[in-house]
């Protein structure tokens, strides 16, 4: 009897091409696919809740594949962490319904962006952080998080080379938080442009800068042309959150 099995995972990308499986890179879902057929013994599709880029991180990345094994879940769990690298974990192994999927019945996901802003960089956490030494005007940054929230045209923060053709997307939520010398920007939405993140991250750091003022931050906004946001921060400093269903 077919099952449709959903894993949530968490994961260290630095040392992954990002999660799609590509052809002479090692990538998550490549991995991860050789260890769980080498447990159910046939071929499976790994399908993910997204497509994170080279160095990017998951704490709550969610997938589902599907098979004929009867092997439980919770022995399905302790046996794929056996095999895979000490950088994947799986945290929960369920089955659902064979209508689930992990990315087209997801509803919303959440990324978060973290950046370290002092002069001395952190060399623990250089994999994990983008180390800003320049003083970032926070509270001007803060000042243009709420505009990204609503239904809005977000070309502006695309990368070219993306697969959508709807820029469209809904931003639940969005802030930005301080501790100490560590900045925390969060952003939930029902989908996410090619780079999205990344992009509005490093506009938001030109406003910090005081390269661009807030005003300018939401003309560039709804100007819908990527050429005038800011630079793709670093990937290393993104990380998925979680996926809500």
């Amino acid at each position: 009897m077919l099952r449709n099995i959903r894993l949530v995972v968490t994961y260290d990308g630095t040392a992954y091409h990002g999660w799609q499986r590509q052809k002479n890179h090692v990538t998550i879902q490549e991995v991860m696919e050789s260890k769980i057929r080498q447990m159910v013994a046939h071929e499976v599709k790994l399908f993910g809740s997204g497509r994170t880029d080279a160095g990017v991180h998951a704490y709550s990345q969610v997938c589902n594949f599907k098979t004929t094994s009867k092997i439980p879940c919770d022995s399905l769990q302790k046996g794929l962490n056996s095999l895979l690298p000490e950088d994947i974990y799986v945290k929960e192994a369920g089955e659902v319904p064979l209508k689930f999927h992990a990315r087209y019945s997801a509803k919303s996901k959440t990324y978060q962006y973290r950046i370290l802003n002092r002069e001395a960089p952190d060399i623990f956490l250089r994999r994990y952080v983008w180390h800003i030494p320049v003083a970032l005007n926070t509270e001007a940054m803060k000042g243009c998080v709420p505009m990204l929230i609503g239904t809005y045209d977000f070309s502006s923060f695309m990368s070219s080379g993306g697969s959508s053709k709807n820029p469209i997307r809904t931003v639940m939520h969005a802030s930005l938080e301080q501790e100490g010398p560590f900045l925390y920007f969060t952003i939930q939405a029902n989908g996410f442009l090619k780079h999205m993140v990344r992009n509005i991250v490093g506009t938001l750091v030109n406003v910090g800068m005081g390269k661009i003022s807030e005003q300018e931050f939401q003309e560039i906004f709804h100007a819908r042309d990527r050429k005038l946001a800011g630079i793709k921060a670093p990937a290393q400093g993104l990380f998925l959150l979680g996926v809500n269903y």
